[in-house]
């Protein structure tokens, strides 16, 4: 086995390791449909996906009519109410998420996760997929008092997972952000929720799936 030059990979979670993008859409429907609202397709929620689920619901929003401040927090205790008693239902892991996991690990690689969800969602997600046990450390949106871009979370998660060299992986642009701020090298995934070209988001490599992620890192590290 070649040797590995980094010591800890961290992971976005929408998008990246999992596609939550059925079960977050129905949930931005079951708040727009409270108030009358026309449905979005799942296409059309992916791009909205990223800056936590208050950012995608005013995507939502904006898309099907606009909405004031009253209304955005109304639906937003409504949207998380019905996100977290339907969180798993068509949520599941990218093709190659296990096996590159497993590798990683079978290179003694720490793996954490950056989101930009709730802490406590995130948990309960991995809980159900049988996948936080993989994780040294799992910090969500709101976890400490900034969440992606900034690099705090990421700088945190580098400490709790022991220090040493780290690397970033993610979809959006808040992640790239994140890392870069950090002073990690970052890899976007193509197949993720994006807002724009994967090419525009500046990451130092993209994946187009996850059996290129460990060549990938091989690469950055050299």
């Amino acid at each position: 086995m070649t040797h590995f030059s980094f010591t800890i990979v961290g992971f976005d979670l929408d998008g990246t390791l999992l596609d939550t993008s059925g079960d977050l859409a129905a949930a931005v429907n079951h708040a727009l449909a409270s108030v009358g609202r026309p449905r979005l397709s799942v296409e059309e929620v992916k791009p909205m996906i990223g800056g936590g689920a208050r950012h995608m619901l005013k995507q939502g929003l904006t898309a099907t009519g606009g909405y004031d401040e009253a209304m955005l927090d109304t639906l937003h205790a409504e949207l998380l109410a019905y996100y977290e008693a339907n969180i798993c239902v068509l949520t599941k892991p990218y093709p190659g998420v296990i096996d590159a996991l497993d590798a990683l690990a079978a290179r003694d690689v720490t793996l954490g996760i950056v989101t930009n969800k709730i802490e406590r969602f995130a948990r309960v997600v991995l809980d159900e997929l049988g996948l936080t046990d993989r994780f040294a450390c799992i910090l969500g949106g709101d976890t400490l008092a900034e969440s992606k871009p900034s690099p705090m979370p990421i700088h945190e998660m580098v400490r709790r997972c022991g220090g040493g060299r780290a690397a970033f992986v993610g979809d959006s642009i808040f992640d790239i952000q994140a890392g870069q701020a950090a002073g990690l090298p970052t890899i976007a995934c193509s197949f993720g929720f994006l807002m724009q070209p994967v090419a525009e988001l500046g990451a130092d490599a993209v994946i187009d799936g996850f059996a290129e992620l460990l060549p990938t890192l091989e690469r950055l590290g050299a």
